[in-house]
């Protein structure tokens, strides 16, 4: 059977793991139920778990919190690399490096 939603945001998740954490069900359930319905898509027991964990603790909010740190890659790179792409696409990935 093919899952019944392909596409899914991780806060979309993590939102319905706190509504049936809320509602006393078990980890093991809700990942099954998870699975149920995202199919491939899901995440692991572990994640569950630890979602579980995280909002028995007190968490309320599903979105990652803000990391520190600069990106590891800026778009100002991207478009570098796609633009010597687009000139020469036998470049090797030593001479895109350098």
């Amino acid at each position: 059977m093919e899952p019944l939603i392909s596409v899914t945001a991780r806060c979309e998740i993590r939102a319905v793991i706190r509504f049936l954490h809320a509602k006393k069900l078990q980890p093991v359930e809700i990942h099954r139920q998870l699975s149920e319905i995202y199919g491939k898509t899901c995440i692991s027991i572990q994640h569950v778990r630890k979602w579980c964990r995280e909002f028995s603790e007190g968490r309320t909010d599903i979105h990652d919190e803000k990391r520190s740190g600069r990106p590891s890659i800026s778009d100002e790179v991207v478009a570098k690399i796609e633009r010597i792409l687009l000139e020469d696409r036998r470049i090797t990935i030593r001479e895109l490096a350098a």
